[in-house]
């Protein structure tokens, strides 16, 4: 009686919340239609002219609210991105002074993932548990985009887990690609990455610990940076894995163009957020750096081709191939490289992420709730009895002679603090040994990778490319700085896999990839590449991008046209 009565509450949350979001967005009539001519020019416009413009009072900040409010609700529309609309309650604060209209981000409208904290809304990550958590007080991040100036407007989509590369939940329902319907747009942050391609917004900030502000821009086609840990705040939110510190979790911004992207990271770093967060290091931005790198003349660029456990696509293989000939064309060295062992990261990153045995996000389900296709095929893994699980990794190692696939689940189970500990040291002499090959042996200024085998992934396709991961994990690991910059798109006849292509010898994690590859569905998805840095290079990173998009001149990617 128990588990119904539990099942029937989750049933009712679900629908409250999806009813408030449809009375929300009914009760803002002056923010449907077709957009007006001055509003086609404010979201045009990049955020450091509409700063400028709002310094100098040419423009209200009600009046960018209203131009993005309306994209937002166009973007949701098409794609079920957002879930707490906040706009209505954004209006009062664009007047009632809890917004500093002097800031670096002055009246810039700003969507937030799902996970983190505003006040007088629910904070409900896509589980049931948490509607109605809603606080009085603002966590930490919005107090600080505030003080910037910054209007939070929308929150936005995610997988009920947080350990996926899809963004669906019983409360909020299945978010989708904006560019193709049928496809993910990626995860955990996969609400913000359909919100700013579509064109509903110029700036969000997302979450990742295994790639999820990453991968997802690489489904949708906008800009993001993994920050290293302590450059960006990471208080003030609700996540479901706390106490996870094995492979920790940083938030970063994600944008919809490049100039936007630098312009915010600057913007917020420009905010001392250490004062705000004790979790941030005193770094001020480095102007110094980003000039370095804006006017070097020659870059060594290294090539990550593969990470040796799933080889990119043709799709994404071509996407680095464009930019590591656009850079030998400028003259810089371009160099293939072979780092220590990807797949040794992976392993060490899969077991810290989950040392938990998969218990702390499964917690918060209530009976009957839908989980993740791919934290699902972790966790039922993870529970099965040792004599199964031993028979099951015998027959993968001895009779599908997977050594892949063997490895990665020989010691899949919940672990002690001994067990972890010693995980937690591989980490960090795996970290050393990376750290080593790159000032002693690659000696490259920085990386060019693919950010993931494949372009975005079809709906539910997850159970099976769960642990296709590698190509962002490695550098949660290694705490690097990380930019996304799309470059391309899918093509149906140049991307497609050769005739001898065998998907049936490929070990298990490269055949959950490609078991959804398909160039003639994937037409037109967006591509991009990883740029890569070292530990808290934020600034190098950026400026190395753009140096990247002005040697792709004619070349470089096309947005989505905001409808």
């Amino acid at each position: 009686m128990v588990y119904l009565l539990d099942y029937f509450q989750h049933k009712r949350d679900c629908q409250f919340k999806q009813t408030e979001r449809i009375q929300r967005i009914a009760a803002l009539p002056t923010y449907q239609g077709a957009f007006t001519s001055s509003e086609r020019e404010t979201l045009s416009k990049p955020i450091e002219e509409l700063v400028q413009d709002v310094h100098k009072s040419a423009i209200q900040p009600i009046d960018i609210l209203r131009a993005y409010g309306k994209a937002a609700l166009k973007a949701h529309t098409k794609t079920n991105c957002v879930t707490e609309v906040m706009i209505g309650a954004a209006e009062g604060w664009t007047t009632d002074g809890s917004i500093n209209m002097k800031g670096p981000l002055a009246g810039i409208p700003i969507s937030l993932k799902d996970s983190i904290v505003v006040g007088g809304f629910d904070t409900s990550v896509g589980y049931s548990r948490n509607v109605g958590n809603k606080g009085d007080k603002d966590g930490t991040m919005v107090r600080l985009l505030k003080d910037a100036g910054a209007i939070p407007y929308v929150k936005t989509n995610l997988p009920v887990t947080l350990l996926s590369f899809e963004s669906t939940n019983d409360v909020w329902g299945r978010c989708t690609n904006p560019h193709n319907s049928k496809y993910s747009p990626g995860g955990s942050t996969g609400g913000e990455s359909a919100l700013l391609a579509f064109g509903g917004g110029r700036i969000g900030i997302g979450s990742d610990v295994a790639g999820s502000v990453r991968v997802p821009a690489h489904f949708s086609g906008i800009y993001s940076l993994r920050c290293s840990t302590g450059r960006w705040p990471k208080n003030g939110m609700v996540t479901s894995m706390p106490g996870q510190e094995g492979i920790p979790s940083v938030f970063s911004p994600m944008t919809r163009t490049l100039g936007d992207l630098s312009y915010f990271t600057k913007s917020m770093i420009g905010m001392k957020p250490w004062k705000y967060d004790h979790s941030v290091h005193p770094i001020e931005w480095r102007d110094s750096v980003s000039e370095e790198y804006k006017e070097m003349k020659k870059f060594r660029v290294g090539i990550l081709r593969t990470d040796g456990v799933v080889d990119p696509s043709p799709a994404c293989a071509r996407a680095v191939d464009e930019v590591a000939e656009a850079l030998k064309k400028q003259g810089h060295d371009v160099i293939d490289v072979t780092p220590p062992s990807p797949y040794e990261a992976l392993y060490i990153a899969s077991q810290l992420l989950n040392a938990d045995g998969c218990k702390t996000y499964k917690s918060f389900f209530r009976t009957g709730e839908w989980e993740d296709t791919g934290a699902k095929q972790m966790s039922w893994l993870m529970s099965l009895p040792t004599p199964f699980k031993w028979v099951y990794w015998a027959w993968v190692k001895y009779v599908r002679r997977d050594e892949v696939w063997a490895g990665l689940i020989k010691d899949w189970k919940e672990k002690s603090a001994y067990e972890q500990w010693k995980f937690v040291t591989k980490r960090e002499a795996y970290k050393a040994r990376f750290h080593d090959w790159w000032e002693q042996e690659a000696k490259v200024d920085f990386l060019v990778t693919p950010p993931n085998a494949t372009p975005a992934v079809p709906h539910d396709a997850m159970k099976d490319a769960v642990s296709s991961c590698g190509y962002t994990f490695l550098f949660n690991l290694l705490d690097y700085t990380c930019g996304i910059m799309p470059i391309t798109h899918v093509d149906k006849t140049i991307d497609a896999l050769p005739a001898s292509f065998n998907i049936k010898k490929l070990n298990g994690v490269a055949y959950g990839a490609y078991k959804h590859y398909d160039a003639a569905a994937m037409h037109g998805l967006p591509v991009a590449v990883q740029v890569v840095g070292q530990r808290l290079e934020e600034e190098k990173v950026l400026a190395i991008m753009h140096r990247i998009e002005e040697a792709l001149g004619d070349e470089k990617y096309e947005l989505l046209e905001i409808d």
